[in-house]
């Protein structure tokens, strides 16, 4: 018989550090022996229990995740802060690289704001659909529609940024179960953000802001970029928020 104890043994076994709570959370998602011995089962795998769950717990809300999407992270909730201080009610947001569509979603939830999100992955954008509205599939801003270029108050962005080097250094859930292209962010891991950079001012608004969270150590490089594309930059929590003039 399955029990809080033996689930926890068994976490804790396989490496699971939060092995007490992550049996509790297993134990209230089902009553079902067979499809609780298979949750368990996928966890003792090095599945993330996230994606087992089918749901990510992101600034007090479940955001539904699936295998295969990245899951979002904690450390994310400070750029969705930043992005409540300065969206407004009906401030035009758009969130790139959006994932499960965590970020926007938590944003919106906040402010009434006007979403729009954007993936590359088809995945994920099957899974942000789940979370948010007008979600576009494809690379950064090419999906988006052209009406929006020039009015947009708030570009928020977690793009790809650990080095290609550090990807075999990452821990194995995200290493052997989220997707590389949501993780690589090539030589620096500012790759994608360069790009980012250089397109933003000709959706922003004047005055609007792109927000994006980054490595500590690429910092210097970060804003060193969005300087030289007009931005005013500042860095906090790993978090740099840039604005245009107006």
């Amino acid at each position: 018989m399955l029990t809080f104890d033996s689930i926890t043994a068994r976490l804790r076994a396989a490496g699971c550090v939060f092995a007490e709570d992550e049996a509790t959370l297993l134990l209230e998602e089902t009553d079902d022996p067979a499809r609780l011995e298979a949750m368990i089962g996928r966890r003792e795998l090095g599945e993330p229990l996230e994606h087992i769950l089918g749901w990510a717990l992101f600034c007090g809300m479940r955001m539904i995740v699936e295998p295969g999407v990245f899951v979002p992270r904690p450390r994310s909730e400070a750029l969705v802060e930043q992005a409540v201080a300065l969206a407004r009610r009906g401030s035009i947001v758009v969130d790139l690289c959006c994932g499960s569509g965590a970020i926007g979603a938590a944003i919106e939830g906040t402010v009434a704001v006007e979403l729009h999100s954007t993936d590359i992955d088809a995945a994920a954008v099957r899974v942000a659909r789940r979370n948010v509205s007008r979600v576009y599939e494809g690379d950064l801003f090419a999906p988006l529609p052209s009406s929006l270029r020039g009015r947009v108050d708030l570009i928020v962005v977690v793009a790809p940024y650990v080095p290609t080097s550090a990807i075999a250094l990452l821990p194995h859930e995200a290493r052997d179960h989220e997707p590389v292209r949501a993780l690589d962010g090539g030589n620096d891991g500012l790759e994608v953000l360069r790009r980012i950079i250089a397109e933003a001012p000709l959706w922003l608004a004047p005055g609007g802001s792109l927000i994006t969270e980054i490595g500590a150590e690429q910092a210097p490089a970060a804003v060193a970029a969005l300087t030289a594309a007009g931005f005013g930059a500042s860095v906090g929590d790993s978090v740099v928020t840039a604005t245009l003039p107006t």
